[in-house]
């Protein structure tokens, strides 16, 4: 099962579409209107490719207005586990579509994805051992939207591969500077772990202090998410 504050935390959403969010109060349902979102991104990419390039721009504004608002939505619907594997499938597609139809060498394109795929990994990996990472990192990161929004617009100008450059080093550095120093200040002692190897064993019974334990570490891991995402 899927704690919604894990799910919003794999969303990976920038500053603009918290602030979507936060409008709308967190009234609207992840699922569909993203369901809706790769769709239309999906088409608009076709028309792009096999035409001009402004269809593919506009993608990631429509993208933005469709699924930014449920950002703050607690992600608690049955489906609502699909949602971030559909958003990963709508970012790197965009991404690697723009960035093969533009001249952007094919091993900086498979970098730049891949640098985003570790830092996604490093986030469901990092909640499941009850470290959540700093908010400051999703903002710094720039979002799956800021990330679709900046590559839109230097598609746009005619500097994508430059931009995609940039940005593989600049993300790389803050995700990997950060990561590496988060697991090593764990390994200190300064975080919780947990033995994901004996995560789902049910051999054994659980004793009352194991389940208050863990019913504590779950409160502090609710309150820790809801920080991040804040």
């Amino acid at each position: 099962m899927f704690h919604g504050d894990r799910l919003v935390a794999y969303r990976d959403d920038g500053p603009v579409s918290h602030l979507l969010g936060r409008l709308s109060g967190g009234q609207l349902p992840p699922l569909l209107p993203l369901l809706v979102a790769g769709i239309v991104t999906g088409i608009l990419l076709i028309a792009g490719v096999n035409g001009q390039d402004s269809p593919a721009i506009f993608a990631p504004v429509l993208a933005l207005l469709l699924c930014g608002p449920a950002s703050t939505h607690p992600h608690s619907g049955r489906l609502d586990w699909l949602v971030p594997p559909i958003m990963r499938a709508i970012e790197y597609g965009y991404l690697a579509t723009l960035c093969f139809a533009h001249d952007v060498s094919k091993p900086l394109t498979y970098a730049f994805i891949g640098i985003l795929a570790y830092h996604h990994y490093d986030t469901v990996y990092r909640t499941r051992q009850r470290l959540w990472p700093a908010k400051w990192v999703f903002r710094a990161g720039l979002g799956w939207d800021g990330r679709l929004l900046i590559a839109a617009v230097a598609t746009l100008v005619g500097v994508l591969p430059i931009v995609i450059a940039v940005l593989a080093v600049y993300l790389g550095l803050l995700f990997g500077i950060e990561s590496v120093y988060t697991w090593t200040r764990t390994g200190t002692g300064k975080g919780v772990m947990v033995d994901l190897e004996n995560e789902g064993d049910t051999t054994g019974g659980t004793s009352a202090q194991q389940q208050e334990e863990e019913a504590a570490a779950e409160q502090a891991e609710a309150k820790q998410a809801e920080e991040a995402v804040r």
